[in-house]
């Protein structure tokens, strides 16, 4: 007898399948297991199907982790505010008072949700143990809203705060109920989340965040990989999203060794460079040595004909010395060779500060420059400082390399 007062159907041989008829009245009739590989088919993943929900899964958590900092920064912007004018006379329940009655449905569901977190242990951290730990992003906004006088001596324009704000909406919806989101929006997302982050008075303090700008999962997992903040299987893929100009525009700076340092010469007009150097950017380059027993091994690692890549860096070099031949301070834009074998190939860019960035390949046996594996990497103090300070990062290894390197090289009339 089913526990709905039904009677089952005996589990005999005669009754198995749907070949039987002999079933009582009033007894429900059980359907025939599937055995297990007529499942599998319909619950499997194939490869498409995992790619899709690696890259949903990518581009939320890049989401959750910009509302993150964003809902944390403007809690913290909130309470700094309003706390000093509510808290004196309301005490711990100064949140309470500063939604009002406008407010009262949406602070009274917080200050329920915040006891059932009590109550079930929710609560790990007894900083959280507070009501506007439990406002949402719009409860947040609202405040702002109500209470806009308090705010308005630290924001230039209410309305792009707003704006920011309803841009990321959208995202919130969609992050928070675990569906799709595109590309687009993520874009759209992270634009309004680094602008809110700038209006709130937080944005990044590391100053080469002007030439490559900081990311939010840098920000929270760059020590994990010291100081390399982008890789790209070559240099093509570099360069489409790190430009020449993005690199090299604006520099102090510059020290590069290499083979022929094409990204350079060939990527960067000669009059930039001028402009570069007269602006008052110090530039130094390391050159292989046409003319070296390197060269001719590099040729036949590389299969080219003998004497095509000695010409190559020589066509480089002469086409530097008449960048150099422009200037009114030709020592500021130095020209080396070296004979040694070439290990890597290197642009530090303001290498002698904190906000360095270089771009670095390592020498493949079968592979040229343009199709190596490039690493970027952010010099001075790493974003986030992990419990082993020991490691500071592979940005001083190559700028000390540099530094051995050009020492015993010798210079380029």
């Amino acid at each position: 007898m089913g526990s709905g007062g039904l009677e089952l159907p005996p589990g005999g041989e005669g009754h198995e399948g749907s070949g039987s008829t002999d079933v009582p009245p009033g007894a429900v009739s059980l359907a025939r297991p599937m055995g297990a590989g007529s499942i599998g088919p319909e619950l499997d993943w194939d490869a498409g199907a995992w790619r899709e929900v690696r890259t949903r899964a990518q581009r939320a958590g890049r989401a959750y982790i910009w509302l993150n900092l964003v809902e944390q920064r403007l809690r913290s912007v909130v309470a700094a505010v309003l706390r000093p004018v509510y808290e004196p006379v309301h005490g711990d329940d100064w949140v309470v008072a500063a939604a009002g009655p406008a407010g009262q449905e949406w602070v009274q569901r917080a200050v329920a949700v915040r006891e059932v977190s009590r109550r079930k242990g929710y609560l790990l951290d007894p900083a959280d143990d507070n009501v506007l730990s439990f406002l949402t992003l719009p409860q947040l906004r609202e405040l702002m809203v109500q209470h806009w006088p308090c705010f308005e001596p630290y924001f230039d324009e209410r309305r792009d705060l707003e704006l920011a704000l309803d841009e990321l909406e959208v995202t919130r919806n969609v992050v928070s109920r675990n569906r799709a989101l595109s590309e687009a929006v993520l874009n759209q997302a992270e634009r309004a989340s680094a602008r809110l982050l700038e209006l709130l008075g937080a944005a990044g303090d590391v100053p080469s965040a002007g030439r490559l700008p900081v990311d939010a999962v840098e920000n929270l997992v760059g020590d994990r990989y010291a100081d390399v903040v982008a890789v790209h299987s070559d240099r093509v893929r570099l360069m489409g999203q790190f430009p020449a100009e993005d690199l090299f525009g604006g520099a102090r700076r510059l020290d590069a060794i290499g083979i022929g340092l094409n990204l350079l010469v060939q990527n960067f007009s000669g009059r930039r460079l001028v402009r570069l150097a007269e602006s008052g950017c110090r530039v130094r380059l390391l050159f292989l040595n046409p003319a070296s027993s390197a060269v001719k091994r590099r040729e036949r690692e590389l299969g080219m004909k003998r004497g095509e890549l000695a010409r190559s860096v020589e066509m480089n070099i002469l086409h530097m010395r008449r960048v150099r031949s422009r200037l009114r301070d030709p020592g500021a834009f130095e020209i080396q060779v070296y004979d040694e074998t070439p290990r890597f190939t290197a642009y530090l860019v303001d290498g002698d500060g904190t906000d360095g960035i270089a771009v670095v390949q390592s020498y493949l046996r079968g592979a040229r420059g343009m199709e190596s594996p490039v690493l970027v990497l952010r010099g001075g103090s790493r974003v986030v400082t992990s419990d082993q300070s020991g490691d500071s990062g592979l940005f001083p290894t190559y700028r000390e390399e540099f530094e051995l390197a050009w020492a015993d090289s010798r210079p380029v009339s």
